[in-house]
């Protein structure tokens, strides 16, 4: 077994802010939003098996529209998924550590930034258990979604800092460039991952092993608990 210290892999600067994906980052919604984009594709004809992978980590009108359906409506078949998602928020949970870690950061130094609308953050998180954070991105504020850098930016903008001075916290291809395109540091939050995501960044499994250390002159961290 490998010790805590080789199977974590950390930061070693400090920041000004932290940002954080959403699903899958701090936390997990694969087996709702599964469940209902599962339904729509096979309604739709596609292989269910196949398109699931595609559609974590972006909007779901990005997702529609990039299926070039013939005689569908991304609009209107987006708000219909969406509907479904807002429903079913069935086994929806905090990633290990996740409500813990969050509540011990300074309210005005991180923030969410999202691909789902902002009805269905706020279903998620209060089914997770996780408290709305002062600031939130989410798909109603940016014109392109992830992988465009977008997000990523407008979260800095909002916290008053500079995104090559935050760590973007994120789980899936999309969102790790999204945030490398903004000028951010990554960390990688792997819990719900079935595969390995082959990056250069740093990375964790979830929240129970790490804390967030804030310096004297107000600097963020990520180090291991004692």
């Amino acid at each position: 077994m490998p010790s805590r210290a080789t199977a974590l892999s950390l930061p070693e600067k400090t920041y000004a802010a932290f940002l954080f994906d959403m699903d899958g980052t701090i936390l997990n919604s694969i087996a709702a939003a599964e469940r209902v984009w599962g339904r729509w594709a096979a309604a739709m004809g596609l292989d269910v098996e196949k398109f699931l992978p595609t559609m974590h980590g972006k909007r779901g009108i990005d997702t529609i529209s990039g299926l070039n359906l013939p005689g569908i409506d991304p609009v209107a078949e987006a708000e219909l998924v969406l509907r479904g998602e807002i429903e079913d928020v069935d086994g929806v949970v905090p990633i290990p550590g996740a409500v813990e870690f969050l509540s011990t950061l300074p309210p005005e130094r991180w923030a969410i930034v999202t691909s789902s609308p902002i009805e269905l953050a706020k279903r998620r998180l209060g089914a997770a258990g996780i408290p709305e954070p002062r600031y939130m991105v989410t798909a109603e504020d940016v014109t392109v979604g992830k992988p465009n850098p977008q997000g990523y930016i407008l979260g800095s903008e909002r916290l008053g800092v500079s995104p090559s001075d935050v760590l973007v916290f994120e789980d899936v291809l999309a969102g790790i460039q999204a945030g490398e395109a903004a000028g951010a540091d990554v960390m990688v939050i792997t819990a719900t991952h079935s595969h390995p995501i082959e990056t250069g960044h740093p990375r964790i499994p979830g929240y129970l092993d790490v804390v967030p250390h804030i310096s004297e002159d107000g600097r963020l961290s990520v180090r291991l608990k004692a």
